[in-house]
């Protein structure tokens, strides 16, 4: 219960009318004895029945708070014109009355932590470098245009320092960042753009964001996400930000450090950061969530700190100009080329694979089943190869190139020899439609051997989407196309040779090449290294893309012939016809369609030669007509 109230100022406003009405108001509304306190003065008399409320700016609460630490004073605060910092980071209505009521609700009294930095008190946050919009609050409303125009502003001034940070637990952290933001906690009316959860007043932990992007990259979408969507949580923030959580942290740089404490500039060549735990008695505002139940006490530190830069790629962005994509840190690197080095190597389960998933691709063919035929793309291995040859292209690695080559040339060559025995022994001579999808290839077979391949190097790049590969074989069926042409040899048609073979040298260095790019993008390769081997994979992709075009044109031109002619009604002789078209030929020079003709009457030739000029004339060439009649009878 509180008897009595010490309102805590600096003399100077005892005189002021609503200095004086204020007092008034204590005594006469909550029953109270009132006296006037300096902050500067010292306390003799003291107990629990005593409550000591702050009128005081944002230095002198320091100073205040600095003075009793420990003291198990009841504290309660004011909102006054020069303690903005103070009325935000507790909670404290701007409404003086309110705050009042505040300060004499007994059930928000609460011990409470406070953060220092180098021995003064921090009520917001303490910012290093700079954290280019990490520290803008929620309640800072800003229009698109201007958000628009801080984002190109951010986008400019983007420079890297080195930093050592050391930890309570003594775990030490050396690294480069743009800047970093330490806060104790959060509340309500002053939560940071990325915070979607409350750090705690009462678990003893300081929080540290390290803004450290390693690429242009990199940097924008954290750039976009911090000016436009605003919201994170700790465990999906933007891989540009490391987080550490612990009670006493050491921030240091040779050359010196020029950070801003609650918006104060200062310099240091090191920053000592602790949190004082419980150490002071204060009644929260209504705007902050003094709930226990979720405070974490365990005195582990939280260190996520996995994509801050470190060796080459540190010493990359404090002397270097930033890369436009992300490089791969040495552990990446070595892990990735170890697998891709043993994807390359030719051994028995490849053998063995290759031979299964051929003879299971050539009785799909011959069955025109698509499940066997998707069975035999996964079973497949020629997808690793390929990619473990892109990354030798980007690397310009000899070894893993030649090896690549020789596991995949000998892995063509059991395909073409095993398709070609079936083919020649199984007595079918029949081009099935799984067969025929595999004989016309065009740019859109282009465009799924592009895709698949950046599928297939960012799945091997990143473990966590490995599982994704089988997907991937399967979109980009490498196996059919070489079951086809083996079936070709066998029966020694030329034209089936050339088109099912254009088509997996179309997915071969369709997947090539983007493979390769992905690998440059993913940071595995720097552009000038990768150049060489790029120019030569795109120029054989010209190569490969002329014949291609020429076949996507052949395509565009039977879907005009089939929106025109398909499913259409001529009146010929006053004879109603419906036309069905079952295939267009345009190898030859006058296109030659195949039809069934629908009617109620028969046509007699005449009739026949009226349609083929009505045909002609709808789809505006000369066409070659194998016509089929149906005559309904009703």
């Amino acid at each position: 219960m509180i008897k009595k109230v010490f309102l805590v100022s600096d003399d100077t406003h005892k005189e002021d009318e609503s200095f004086i009405d204020l007092k008034a108001h204590i005594k006469i509304h909550y029953k109270v004895d009132i006296d006037d306190f300096n902050y500067k003065s010292d306390i003799e008399e003291f107990n629990d029945s005593h409550i000591y409320i702050l009128y005081l700016n944002d230095m002198q609460i320091k100073e205040f708070f600095t003075k009793h630490i420990n003291s198990g004073l009841k504290l309660g605060i004011l909102p006054f014109e020069g303690a903005v910092r103070t009325v935000k980071s507790y909670g404290i209505s701007k409404d003086i009355y309110e705050a009042l009521d505040d300060c004499f609700d007994e059930t928000k009294l609460t011990l409470v932590d406070l953060l220092v930095c180098n021995a003064e008190a921090t009520f917001t946050n303490i910012v290093i470098g700079d954290v280019h919009g990490l520290n803008q609050s929620t309640f800072e409303q800003k229009s698109i245009f201007y958000k628009i125009k801080e984002f190109f502003i951010n986008l400019k001034e983007l420079g890297f320092k080195e930093y050592t940070l050391q930890t309570a637990k003594e775990q030490t952290i050396q690294t480069a960042a743009t800047g970093i933001m330490v806060l104790e906690h959060n509340v309500k009316q002053s939560s940071y753009n990325f915070i979607n959860e409350d750090f705690s007043l009462q678990d003893g932990k300081l929080n540290a964001f390290i803004l450290a992007p390693t690429s242009i990259i990199s940097y924008i979408y954290y750039l976009i996400s911090v000016f436009f969507y605003s919201r994170f949580s700790i465990n999906s923030m933007p891989k540009s930000i490391g987080i550490v959580k612990t009670s006493k942290l050491i921030i240091s740089n040779p050359q010196g450090i020029d950070y801003t404490l609650d918006g104060v500039l200062k310099s240091s060549k090191e920053l000592e950061l602790e949190v004082l735990k419980d150490t002071l008695y204060i009644s929260l505002g209504r705007y902050i969530n003094n709930s226990t139940s979720n405070i974490d006490t365990d005195d582990k530190d939280t260190i996520k700190i996995k994509d801050l830069p470190k060796g080459d790629i540190k010493s990359m962005l404090l002397y270097e100009p930033i890369p436009f994509f992300k490089k791969a840190n040495e552990d990446e690197f070595k892990d990735l080329f170890i697998s891709l080095r043993d994807s390359a190597k030719l051994n028995s389960v490849f053998i063995v694979l290759m031979i299964l998933s051929t003879t299971l691709a050539t009785t799909g063919l011959f069955q025109s089943s698509a499940p066997v035929i998707i069975g035999a793309m996964i079973l497949a291995p020629l997808m690793a190869p390929i990619v473990s040859l892109a990354m030798g292209v980007v690397r310009a690695e000899h070894t893993l190139l030649v090896t690549s080559v020789k596991t995949l040339s000998i892995g063509i060559l059991l395909a073409l020899l095993f398709s070609c025995i079936y083919a020649y022994f199984i007595p079918l001579s029949i081009i099935t439609e799984e067969m025929r999808g595999r004989l016309n290839p065009n740019i859109l077979d282009l465009t799924v051997a592009i895709i698949s391949g950046i599928a297939g190097a960012y799945a091997n790049s990143k473990s966590e989407v490995a599982k994704s590969l089988a997907g991937v074989a399967i979109a980009v069926a490498l196996v059919p196309p070489l079951s086809v042409t083996g079936i070709g040899l066998g029966w020694m048609d030329f034209s089936i040779i050339y088109g099912s073979f254009l088509l997996f040298i179309t997915n071969l260095v369709g997947i090539t090449l983007s493979a390769s790019l992905t690998f440059v993008v993913l940071g595995y390769s720097p552009i000038t290294r990768a150049k060489k081997g790029i120019i030569y994979t795109s120029g054989i992709l010209l190569l490969v893309t002329i014949p291609l075009l020429v076949s996507f044109n052949k395509l565009v031109d039977q879907n005009n012939i089939l929106n025109k002619l398909n499913n259409k009604n001529f009146l010929i002789n006053k004879k109603s016809i419906e036309l069905h078209i079952l295939d267009i030929d345009l190898s030859k020079t006058k296109p030659i369609i195949s039809l069934i003709t629908k009617s109620n009457d028969i046509f007699n030739k005449q009739d026949l030669k009226e349609l083929k000029k009505e045909i002609e004339n709808k789809a505006g060439r000369e066409l070659v007509l194998i016509i089929s009649s149906e005559t309904i009878v009703e």
